[in-house]
């Protein structure tokens, strides 16, 4: 099954509950966390990607925790024509979805290891990352 994106919104009364223990113990669903906060009120978010035949099983699992979850539904992408390959932005991604190619020494992003985190859209001079919904 492919992975799916999806942000967890958890309420201060369960983020420091092992929910995501109980999703691959109980529903055998394979999990990668890309980013998560808690912030001073103890609310957490999470961006991850799931899999697994239990899916939905998983995600009810979670509403009836009182965990707000939706599919990841933006992304960010690189207006080519723009970059003028910097690499502001290289140094601000946190999960290596920006890099320079080298020796050409040119900026290219793979999407597929972008967490939509966004400091690329605040850190490129020229706006050439832009976040598309």
């Amino acid at each position: 099954m492919t992975p799916k994106k999806v942000v967890l919104r958890f309420p201060a009364e369960v983020s420091d509950k092992p929910l995501i223990y109980y999703l691959v113990k109980d529903y055998n669903l394979m999990v990668n966390i890309l980013k998560a906060n808690i912030n001073p009120h103890k609310q957490g978010t999470m961006i991850m990607e799931l899999s697994g035949d239990k899916f939905d099983a998983g995600i009810a699992f979670l509403e009836s925790r009182g965990v707000n979850v939706q599919p990841l539904s933006e992304e960010i992408v690189r207006n080519e024509d723009r970059c003028i390959s910097c690499g502001a932005c290289t140094a601000i991604c946190p999960s290596g979805a920006l890099f320079v190619e080298r020796p050409a020494m040119t900026v290219r992003f793979d999407g597929g290891k972008c967490v939509v985190c966004q400091l690329c859209t605040r850190a490129c001079p020229i706006r050439a990352m832009e976040v598309k919904f």
